[in-house]
């Protein structure tokens, strides 16, 4: 696992990986690395110890030309690598600090690269009666899944949490949720953007007590 930083000098240039999907801050993204451009970003990130970052698409497509990424993404961190099969790479990589793109350039494998500045994580914040409801429904969403892991169901390598579990941190069980909940990337995006994590948890509990969750 590569060391975390705290943040990113103003003149460094950090690789995008831009995908169709939204990391939050200590969430877990699997990702299977084919394209030559990538597999040599990854690689040279591994070399140097350094994460790269997670942006949304906002328009083009994974592959091919350079696509539009959204303002906001998240640091990823690699925890684990592996090359099960030649020209596939295969990762395991956990959200961290939240930036913002200032400047982007194309390179000439039309990889982005961008000039960042880091969102203050979220600031801890006094546990309500919503954030204990939510907590307690994520809590039965995490010990399915255990008990799913321990049992063969699914791979426990591939459960969407990473320890410690942290149910009384009202940032976490909101991220937690934005990840898990069956809603459009574009929503995701959105959730990512607010800097008020009980703001973020107020709409998961909106959302759960309309689909009758809560």
């Amino acid at each position: 696992m590569l060391k975390k930083i705290v943040s990113l000098e103003a003149n460094t240039w950090l690789p995008l990986f831009p995908l169709n999907t939204v990391l939050f801050p200590n969430g877990i993204l699997p990702l299977r690395v084919f394209e030559t451009r990538y597999i040599d970003m990854v690689r040279a990130c591994m070399k140097e110890e350094k994460p790269f970052g997670v942006v949304l698409i906002k328009s083009g497509n994974e592959v091919g030309a350079a696509a539009e990424p959204e303002d906001i993404g998240c640091i990823a961190y690699i925890e684990e690598w592996d090359m099960a099969e030649l020209g596939v790479l295969l990762l395991r990589t956990q959200g961290g600090e939240r930036f913002r793109i200032l400047q982007t350039r194309i390179l000439a494998d039309q990889r982005l690269e961008a000039r960042t500045e880091m969102i203050a994580a979220d600031k801890a914040t006094p546990i309500t009666s919503v954030h204990v409801q939510c907590a307690k429904a994520l809590k039965i969403v995490i010990d399915d899944l255990t008990v799913k892991a321990q049992t063969g169901q699914e791979n426990y390598n591939d459960r969407p949490f990473a320890s410690p579990i942290q149910l009384d941190n009202v940032g976490w069980v909101a991220n937690r949720w934005c990840e898990i909940l069956p809603i459009s990337v574009k929503a995701r995006q959105k959730l990512l953007e607010l800097t008020d994590p009980q703001m973020r948890l107020g709409i998961v509990f909106q959302y759960l007590q309309q689909h009758g969750i809560l």
